[in-house]
């Protein structure tokens, strides 16, 4: 007896029994099949496919995977639609010369105040700022005793008693005969114009002479005041000027003499060639800060109002700061041909400038990108969107640290985060991100 139970210890070293039949076999075989069930339900889980209620407390273990905290924040919705660099759309040049063309400046080329745009019977056509267009001669005007518009007559009640004085007098007891017919005027007028038809004297006044006489006095040549009178001594400062242009010095400033702006320009392509007839069309103009401009779809144009920041894309992967400008109000016909039946959309051209021109380089025209800020959300609890899982009922959820998964309310995406909100969530809290 003592012998068997010997061997029988010395076999349950050497190797396990084989399991008991009957009721304790298929106590293990339940046993193994609720280990299945059990691997069924975290799988579940972790796809995503359960949570009712918005909570799941099953005891499941918790995935694999990084965790991370949900934050405050405030994000940021980012656009990027295609530009095109340059200077901007050419404009004619109001040249109102009439003549034969004799010379056209190259494309490209950049005219500051004083320079020389074209010539027109081999006389230039000079560049002046401002913003009222040349509309009439500026000059020393010859009264006619009726009064012109523009004009101050200096003849009048004022004359007549000039008049009388004459016949009756001068006060030193002498008296003075008036000028027989046909004799020339006096030398000295003053400064208020030139002798006009039967003594009278007129004056040119208006906001185009102060805009010429600053130009003039900017350019260098001054002596006379700056106002809305052209007087003599005006007349004697453009004498200087035109001889220094190789113009006959007559005092005189025709129409087709000058053309305004506000600023420099830099030279388009021209609409003529030498030797031809000036026409509206005979060189174009643009400014000569370079500029982007988007043609913007109409239906999504709310982001370009005047004012808003925007950063540009330039081609070799650097950015600038750019700024809008103007937002055309006029959509164009969508394009034919831009699709099936043509379903190109309306768009409205922005112009986007870029104050800091160094910023840009050497280029001159070039496609590029902008970025602009669509909506913005701040303040708001965000999660990486990698962190979000897809519920069973329907919806979004998040998995906590410890397994469990809540429902959420996703808000505005950007920048690889999403604004969540929920009963279950707070700031701080750990959140998985599947692998």
């Amino acid at each position: 007896m003592t012998e068997t139970v010997t061997q029988t210890d010395h076999e349950r070293g050497a190797a396990p029994a084989p399991p008991p039949r009957g009721r304790h076999g298929r106590r293990t075989v339940l046993v193994a099949s609720a280990l299945v069930v059990v691997a069924a339900v975290a799988v579940v889980g972790a796809l995503g496919l359960g949570g009712g209620g918005g909570q799941d407390d099953s005891s499941a273990p918790p995935r694999s995977g990084s965790t991370v905290p949900v934050t405050r924040a405030t994000l940021t919705e980012r656009t990027t639609v295609d530009g095109q660099l340059g200077y901007g759309t050419e404009i004619p040049l109001p040249v109102k010369s009439t003549g034969t063309v004799t010379w056209l400046p190259t494309e490209g080329r950049t005219v500051e105040r004083g320079g020389t745009l074209l010539r027109v019977d081999d006389r230039p056509v000079v560049l002046l700022y401002g913003t009222l267009p040349m509309y009439r001669d500026l000059g020393l005007t010859t009264g006619t005793g009726q009064g012109t518009p523009g004009t101050r007559q200096d003849a009048g009640n004022e004359g007549d008693a000039q008049g009388t004085r004459d016949a009756q007098g001068r006060a030193d007891g002498t008296s003075e005969a008036p000028a027989p017919s046909g004799s020339p005027a006096p030398a000295d007028v003053g400064a208020g114009g030139t002798a006009g038809t039967g003594g009278a004297r007129s004056t040119l006044r208006g906001m185009d002479v102060l805009q010429f006489e600053s130009n003039l006095a900017a350019l260098g040549y001054t002596g006379f005041t700056i106002d809305e009178e052209f007087t003599d001594v005006t007349a004697r400062a453009v004498k200087r000027w035109q001889k220094s242009l190789g113009l006959p010095q007559t005092g005189t400033v025709g129409v087709g003499d000058i053309v305004y702006s506000a600023g420099k320009v830099r030279i388009g392509h021209a609409g003529v060639r030498l030797g031809s007839a000036v026409t509206e069309d005979v060189l174009t103009y643009t400014g000569t800060s370079r500029k982007v401009v988007v043609n913007a779809s109409a239906a999504e144009d709310s982001w370009a109002v005047r004012g808003a920041a925007v950063t540009i894309g330039l081609p070799d992967g650097t950015s600038v700061k750019g700024e809008v400008a103007s937002v055309g109000k006029k959509a164009t016909d969508p394009e034919e041909g831009g699709g099936e039946g043509g379903s190109g959309a309306p768009t409205v051209p922005v112009t986007i400038t870029v104050k800091d021109q160094k910023s840009v380089g050497r280029l001159e025209s070039a496609p590029v990108t902008v970025e602009y800020v669509g909506r913005e959300r701040a303040d708001v609890l965000t999660v990486p969107v990698a962190a979000l899982v897809a519920l069973a009922e329907g919806g979004h959820g998040l998995e906590t640290a410890d397994g469990r998964f809540v429902a959420v309310k996703t808000g505005l995406f950007a920048d690889g985060r999403v604004e969540v909100s929920g009963s279950a969530v707070r700031e701080g809290m750990k959140v998985r991100i599947p692998e």
